[in-house]
Order: C-alpha cells, then sequence, then structure tokens
C-alpha cells in the first residue's frame, strides 16, 4: 500500500513530533470555549471572545487528514486500516453514549418508566450509529438548560468516520490521476460548495444552509489540506521559513470573505502541520496517553450536568474548576480502561510508553 498514489511516500513520519500535544491543546480549546457557551456566564464571556471551537475543530480535520493518511499508507491491507480506525474511535465513542445515556437517570426531571422509554432508544440508535442530529436529547434532561443537547460535540464524529471511509478511494483516485490534480480538485469543489451553501443563506434566509456548510463536503478541504501537507511534507518543509508566516499572516489578515473561504483551510493546513512536524520538538507528550479524544466526546455533558444543577450559576468560577477536573479525570478514566485496551502493540502511544 506504500506506493498507493503517483509514487512510493518519501519518508516516513519522524515520531519527534507534537501531534499529541496539538490534540491535547485543541481539545482544551473545544472545552474552554463551550464552558461559556452552555453556561452563558457572563463572567466566562473572554473564554469565547479568545478561544474558537470552530479554529479548533477545522485544525482537528486538517491534523486527521494528515495522520490518517500516514495510517492509510503504512497499513498493511485496506482490511488492516479499518481495524486500526475502528479501535481508534469506536470503543470510547460508544462506552461515552452508552455512560451518559444511563448516568443521566440521575439528572432527568421525569420518571426512570418515562426516561428509559422509546425516546431513549431512538438516542442510543441514532448516536451509536453517529446520527447524532436525530436524537440529541433524552428525556427530561437539561431542559432548563439553554441548550438541551445531551452532547452537542459529537456531530464531528460522524464527518470524521466519512474521512475514513473516504481515504482508500481517494487513494486509488490519485493512483490514476496522480495526487496534486485529485487533492486539488477535492479541495476546490469542497470550498465551492460551502460558498454556494452560504449564498443561499444569504439570499434565502434560511439558517440551515450555514449549518449545511459546516458538513460535508464543507470540511474536505481542510482534510485534504492536512492530506496534502502529509504527501508533500519533504516539499513543505524546504520552505518553512516563508511558507508558515505568511500562512499564519493569511489566517489574520482581513480579507473579503470568499476569499478567506478559499485561503483559509491551505494556510491553516501549513500553519498546523508547521506546529506538529516542522516547529521545535517539545517532548515525548504521548508517553502519557492520548487524553485528547476523552476530553472532546466528554466535555460536553459534563459541562451540561453542571449547568443544570445551578453550579454555574452560584460560582462560574468553581465551577470551571469542578469541570475542568472532572474532564480530565474522565478523559484519564476513558483512556485507560477502554482506549488503550483496544491498541494494538504497534500503535503510536504504546511505543511511545517504552520510552517514557
Amino acid at each position: 500500500m506504500t506506493e498507493s498514489g503517483t509514487g512510493r511516500i518519501s519518508s516516513p513520519v519522524s515520531h519527534l513530533n507534537n501531534f499529541d500535544l496539538l490534540r491535547f491543546v485543541l481539545a482544551s480549546v473545544v472545552f474552554i470555549y463551550h464552558s461559556h457557551v452552555l453556561s452563558g456566564s457572563p463572567e466566562l464571556a473572554v473564554l469565547s471572545r479568545w478561544f474558537s471551537a470552530e479554529f479548533a475543530v477545522e485544525s482537528f480535520f486538517v491534523v486527521s487528514g494528515f495522520l490518517v493518511f500516514s495510517s492509510f499508507e503504512h497499513s498493511a491491507s485496506t482490511r488492516a486500516y479499518f481495524g486500526k480506525r475502528l479501535r481508534r474511535i469506536y470503543p470510547a465513542y460508544a462506552a461515552v453514549v452508552l455512560g451518559v445515556a444511563m448516568f443521566g437517570a440521575l439528572f432527568t426531571s421525569v420518571s426512570l418508566s418515562d426516561y428509559f422509554s422509546v425516546d431513549w432508544l431512538r438516542y442510543l440508535a441514532a448516536n451509536l450509529t453517529f446520527l447524532n442530529f436525530l436524537a440529541a436529547d433524552l428525556p427530561g434532561l437539561f431542559e432548563n438548560n439553554a441548550w438541551r443537547a445531551v452532547n452537542g460535540a459529537l456531530w464531528t464524529l460522524k464527518i470524521e468516520v466519512a474521512f475514513y471511509v473516504s481515504v482508500p478511494v481517494i487513494a486509488i483516485v490519485c493512483a490514476r490521476l496522480g495526487r496534486s490534480q485529485t487533492l486539488a480538485a477535492l479541495y476546490l469543489l469542497s470550498v465551492a460548495y460551502v460558498i454556494a451553501m452560504e449564498q443561499l443563506a444569504a439570499e434565502t434566509g434560511q439558517f440551515v444552509y450555514v449549518q449545511l456548510a459546516r458538513q460535508l463536503p464543507g470540511q474536505l478541504c481542510y482534510f485534504v489540506g492536512g492530506a496534502a501537507c502529509f504527501y508533500f511534507r519533504d516539499v513543505v518543509a524546504q520552505h518553512w521559513r516563508w511558507a508558515s508566516p505568511l500562512s499564519l499572516l493569511l489566517l489574520l489578515a482581513p480579507m473579503p470573505h470568499t476569499a478567506q473561504i478559499v485561503i483559509e483551510p491551505a494556510a491553516l493546513a501549513v500553519v498546523v502541520t508547521f506546529i506538529a512536524v516542522g516547529a521545535r520538538y517539545f517532548g515525548n507528550f504521548g508517553r502519557y496517553g492520548d487524553f485528547s479524544y476523552g476530553i472532546y466526546i466528554v466535555h460536553f455533558p459534563i459541562l451540561q450536568i453542571l449547568v443544570s444543577i445551578g453550579l454555574f450559576a452560584a460560582n462560574p468560577y468553581l465551577a470551571l474548576g469542578v469541570a475542568t477536573i472532572a474532564v480530565l479525570a474522565a478523559a484519564f478514566a476513558c483512556w485507560h480502561l477502554v482506549e488503550k485496551p483496544f491498541l494494538q502493540r504497534s500503535s503510536h502511544y504504546v511505543v511511545a510508553a517504552r520510552f517514557s
């Protein structure tokens, strides 16, 4: 599989990278942002001003494009590739969906017979198959919160799974038409879709088009941006000195909105990749495990619970501290009890632990 595409993968990705630390930071940004959005506390408004969940999620998709294509290219077969993806994402995901559905019985405003109802089963069926939008809430749970969704952060997981499924198909097309041509075409189609959806939103006033722009294929440009940085990393690395500051400048510079849609994903891909593999190595962060996924999939319901019991209203700073401890503890448990046992011996995290 290492020869799929237009030629052999030039060099492996060095283990001396900052991907583990970067993902931890990005997951923490999403948690910090949601701390204000879900609580609505004026005292925490600075959190959503200085931190952007949208930026963090888009960066996650870039990281995913880089690492997932790397995983595919270094898998013995397509079946082995899907096996790795399944073990990495689904056990913890299913555990959180099931755990929250059961634990929610302690906080629901309805009777247990009404809680464990057809709607509860519908929630499990939808969420265990990544169709969160079909059943976002549970009976009597978080009814007085500003947001009723049990775990609103999970909407990105269906996109991530779609990316996983698309990788072998993209690789086949790359092999026939060329990597640069294929990835460029997918990038342009993705940004064209976003522009079209936003134009429809402006013309009709229907917010649904804004929501559609955030779905596939709107996020594909970030994923293929990460993929391009993986496949052409040797070329990109030769130009870090000017490519990374220029890309950062493009991210920060004001420009017409349409130009921003076209340019921002590519610029973000370069900046994120530079931080991960081009900047100074910050150490073997992976030796502790990967808590980023756990933080991402558990923080939302924990915040919702603390909002529902009134802790944020009573003392937002105390609530934020309690939430931070609870989220980190839950992510730690999720890693050691669920995620790690499903990893192969050759997993990056198993290897990293040997050098701790």
